[in-house]
């Protein structure tokens, strides 16, 4: 049964409310993480728990208990040059690095004749996410 300190394994995939696929890892390598070490969402950690190796589970994670709503404030301008031309288009995915060296994903939001607007929230700030889990193995 998954409780706290176990190591789970899980094939999921994940779709948005207008029925898009996010991700999945069906057909793939499961995904492996330990239950109570926040290495996965903690309201899909919560929706697990008690659950045995096959059981099956849908979950509906609220935007607020996923990966909150979309800031207004992660919004910034750069200058047109500071972006590849292969990348000037709306929804084009870069990679930002934070002086620490940390990277994350950024989203060109808008493309203006001054410069480009990317958007710092999470891919998927301010969307609900539904997960259909199923139990590999747990250890």
């Amino acid at each position: 049964m998954i409780e706290h300190g176990r190591v789970v394994s899980i094939e999921y995939t994940l779709t948005l409310d207008d029925g898009s696929t996010a991700d999945t890892n069906v057909g793939g390598e499961p995904l492996f993480y330990t239950q109570g070490g926040g290495e996965i969402l903690e309201a899909l950690e919560a929706a697990l728990a008690g659950l045995e190796v096959d059981d099956e589970k849908r979950v509906r994670i609220p935007a607020e208990q996923g990966y909150g709503a979309v800031d207004p404030e992660a919004f910034n301008q750069i200058d047109l040059d500071a972006i590849p031309e292969e990348a000037r288009h709306v929804g084009a995915m870069l990679v930002a690095e934070d002086p620490e060296g940390n990277q994350r994903p950024v989203r060109v939001h808008e493309v203006r004749a001054d410069g480009v607007v990317l958007d710092f929230n999470h891919p998927l700030a301010g969307q609900a996410l539904n997960f259909a889990v199923r139990i590999v193995a747990i250890d």
